[in-house]
């Protein structure tokens, strides 16, 4: 199964809220990577996400670190595997619509993104 990953993200120069999270799905020799202005939560308001360049599998594997470049601080809040159980593509890449069971430790949730006009929102749910 592929992996995902969730990286609390602060200090980035370019984050005027000073912390956001990332969301990493490991697709292919990359990872699909969306900013999140916050964590979605089950039944909650859905969350805006900016797609962000692919990310490299390395930050997967990430527990804790400085970003290059003087872009903040990383850490991992959660990882594991995923399953797509909804998409509009048959790859990761095309998608402007998927859904992804991420399952990690003993944490479990299900992620909708869906592409709006000009960014996403993620909406959870158990």
């Amino acid at each position: 199964m592929p992996r995902f990953a969730i990286l609390e993200h602060t200090g980035a120069p370019d984050d005027p809220a000073g912390r956001h999270y990332d969301l990493l799905l490991e697709d292919g020799d990359a990872c699909r990577t969306w900013r999140l202005a916050e964590m979605p939560v089950a039944g909650g308001t859905p969350v805006i996400a900016v797609e962000l360049p692919p990310h490299r599998l390395a930050w997967l594997d990430h527990v804790a670190g400085e970003v290059s470049g003087g872009r903040g601080f990383a850490r991992r809040i959660v990882a594991g595997e995923y399953a797509v159980t909804a998409s509009d593509a048959a790859h990761l890449t095309a998608a402007t619509q998927v859904a992804v069971q991420l399952t990690g430790g003993v944490w479990a949730t299900h992620i909708a993104l869906t592409r709006a006009t000009d960014h996403w929102l993620a909406t959870a749910r158990v």
